[in-house]
């Protein structure tokens, strides 16, 4: 299956979902007025998008067709397609250009973030490059099993400490790991929970300062794996992260099961932190990089 074929699969429920319900609005109405617009928002609001992203698309959507001079309602729909993929665009590339390059995976349990490590192992390890894991998720026996069995699967090194040791430590030895044997990208899981969240901040600041220190000038992204299906919960969870942990970018799993994709927009607008990948299916290779022009295209596509 194609790149766009797995986004307009892995996109169905929330097609069914959002443009279901705007694909009538625009055929019921014969022309342009405050009513519709109304009626958009509101669509847009039960699809998962927010009210805020909600009120700024229709804010743009009300600008833009004053400016075309479109009055046929039908012309909205290819409007709206317009403004969704103008705001989903910028910053979805990931920035690893330096040897290594680190790459820090955080996000509560349960959004498949040891999965998504996996995938991306997967993925860098296809394009030739070398990768270490490191298990720094050391409060869950199972998340450490788990990553191994990832990294003999994917072709990636492996570094871990046993059940409860200090989590950047087990940073601390992948970077050495990594200088030493040439590699190229550095994955480290973190616990998804300690004891309270402060606890959790304050672990995920202790591996920060370690790889700044053992990697100064490298190139480091902060991916939060938030899961779709949560909907406007992910949006408030990414927002929490954000003001602690400066997150650099988003992975959003299981849109393939979940009518609420509307939610990248959300993610998108509110916090202004770009998606980087998105989830569509169990596959290895179903974690995909964020193409904002595929993703409303597999959105707004009828056929």
């Amino acid at each position: 299956m194609g790149f766009f074929q797995k986004i307009k699969q892995g996109l169905q429920k929330t097609r069914d979902s959002l443009m279901n319900p705007l694909n009538s609005l625009f055929r019921s109405f014969t022309k342009i007025d405050e009513e519709l617009f109304e009626e958009l928002e509101e669509i847009l609001i039960m699809g998962d998008v927010g009210a805020n992203t909600a009120a700024h698309i229709c804010e743009r959507l009300r600008a833009r067709v004053k400016e075309t001079g479109t009055t046929d309602p039908a012309a909205v729909r290819d409007l709206l397609s317009e403004i969704v993929s103008d705001m989903l665009a910028g910053g979805q590339e990931m920035q690893m250009n330096t040897r290594p390059s680190v790459v820090l995976v955080i996000g509560v349990n349960g959004v498949g973030k040891t999965t998504t490590i996996g995938k991306l192992a997967a993925r860098y390890r296809a394009e030739g490059k070398k990768v270490v894991l490191a298990a720094a998720d050391t409060f869950r026996a199972a998340a450490i099993e788990q990553l191994e069995i990832w990294a003999d699967r994917a072709g990636a090194d492996f570094v871990h400490h046993a059940e409860g040791s200090d989590p950047a430590a087990v940073v601390f030895d992948a970077i050495g790991a990594a200088k030493a044997r040439g590699a190229d990208i550095v994955i480290c899981d973190t616990a998804g929970r300690l004891h309270n969240k402060k606890n959790l901040m304050d672990e995920l600041s202790k591996i920060a300062r370690v790889i700044d220190r053992e990697l100064p000038g490298a190139d480091k992204e902060v991916l939060l794996v938030l899961d779709a299906t949560t909907g406007q919960n992910a949006v408030n969870q990414a927002r929490e992260f954000k003001n602690a942990a400066g997150i650099t970018g988003i992975v959003l799993t299981k849109l393939d099961g979940t009518a609420r994709g509307g939610v990248v927009l959300a993610i998108r607008e509110d916090l202004d932190v770009p998606v980087k990948f998105i989830g569509v299916g169990e596959g290895v290779d179903d974690l995909q990089p964020f193409d904002p022009a595929e993703f409303t295209k597999g959105l707004f596509e009828t056929e």
